[in-house]
């Protein structure tokens, strides 16, 4: 089921809600900022059918994602990465996604258009690779090793690969 809500200052945003297993998950996507157009709606339904596909992947313990019912995926610009990504990993710079353990997912879109240029991608493309970066990111994979950050890249384009 989804719904569109007005929040604070006149924003929108859409919140879609689904069964999988026992327990209702709830995604909800906003967008923040002002200077790259997105669909948020296109990425509303990219992103349940994500979580769906990352909670299908077989994990011995419990991880924030299967922990959480609420995941929010907010479309933040360079300025506001920024000082998210100063204040919580001291780096001065933007940088593309974060994910925070309680479900939060920030991405950038002013970075995921930059690199989409620089790698030739779409930016809807993008977007959805950080949206999938950030749920592997709570489902317990990490990209610190080469060797994992090849997993994780494996695991994403297999996910992003089964819900084009």
């Amino acid at each position: 089921m989804r719904e569109r809500i007005s929040g604070r200052n006149g924003q929108s945003f859409i919140m879609r809600r689904g069964r999988i297993g026992d327990r209702v998950r709830q995604v909800t996507v906003q967008n923040l900022q002002r200077t790259v157009r997105i669909d948020v709606g296109d990425l509303e339904n990219f992103a349940a059918e994500a979580l769906h596909r990352c909670l299908q992947l077989r994990k011995n313990k419990r991880t924030d994602l299967t922990k959480t019912r609420e995941i929010f995926i907010l479309f933040i610009s360079d300025r506001r990465m920024a000082s998210l990504h100063r204040r919580f990993l001291k780096q001065s710079r933007p940088t593309d996604v974060l994910t925070f353990q309680h479900g939060e997912i920030f991405v950038s879109t002013e970075t995921a258009r930059r690199q989409a240029r620089a790698l030739g991608n779409s930016l809807a493309r993008e977007l959805r690779l950080y949206i999938v970066h950030g749920l592997l990111h709570l489902h317990g994979l990490d990209d610190r090793s080469e060797a994992d950050a090849r997993r994780m890249r494996a695991t994403q384009e297999k996910i992003l690969a089964a819900t084009s």
